[in-house]
């Protein structure tokens, strides 16, 4: 005999994983609008680059998006 697992869980973890997919695209919009501050705010090129990996963001991702 084998166990599936409990089915009142199923609920339960779909609704997580709702959870984190609505997180990780609340953080990504964050981090979209940090580079375009950071971005906005910066002297040139090389200015933006190092304060952007100084606060761990990418602007690579901007870029596709606004392609």
């Amino acid at each position: 005999m084998s166990w599936t697992g409990n089915p009142s869980h199923a609920d339960e973890n779909g609704r997580f994983a709702a959870a984190q997919a609505a997180q990780a695209v609340v953080h990504d919009l964050a981090n979209r609008r940090a580079a375009r501050v950071v971005a906005g705010r910066s002297v040139d090129a090389v200015d933006c680059a190092e304060m952007l990996a100084m606060l761990g963001l990418d602007a690579t991702g901007e870029r596709a998006a606004a392609q």
